[in-house]
């Protein structure tokens, strides 16, 4: 369970990170669009877990990589934004948040099953 702490953390990372990401994260992902959706701290606070959700490429991981390869450097420009909210800035980890592309993964599922009729009947 995370503390009030990790939490209010997680989003000035978040907050910060996010507008980081208007300004480089054109040229880092190469044409996709990338959108932070939640940060995760760790209990000591000196690591933050940055979800990151991708759109618009077909190869998720390579812009995922690319992130990590560069990670040092977006480490710097976050600290250039957090140095008055924070004492130590935090290493960062990336991982792809794909909720939505399970959501819609399991509501076409959902779909081509009712539309096959084994969904059951309405009235059971």
């Amino acid at each position: 369970m995370e503390t009030k702490r990790q939490r209010q953390t997680g989003e000035i990372i978040r907050r910060h990170f996010s507008e980081l990401l208007l300004q480089e994260g054109y040229s880092l992902s190469g044409g996709a669009l990338v959108t932070v959706t939640m940060v995760k701290m760790s209990s000591d606070l000196g690591l933050a877990k940055i979800y990151l959700s991708i759109y618009n490429t077909e190869n998720n991981q390579e812009v995922l990589l690319t992130f990590q390869q560069e990670a040092m450097r977006l480490r710097q420009g976050l600290a250039q934004r957090v140095r008055n909210k924070m004492r130590r800035v935090p290493d960062i980890d990336f991982y792809l948040d794909d909720t939505l592309d399970e959501m819609y993964r399991l509501n076409e599922l959902f779909g081509k099953l009712h539309q096959e009729n084994q969904m059951g009947s309405e009235e059971e």
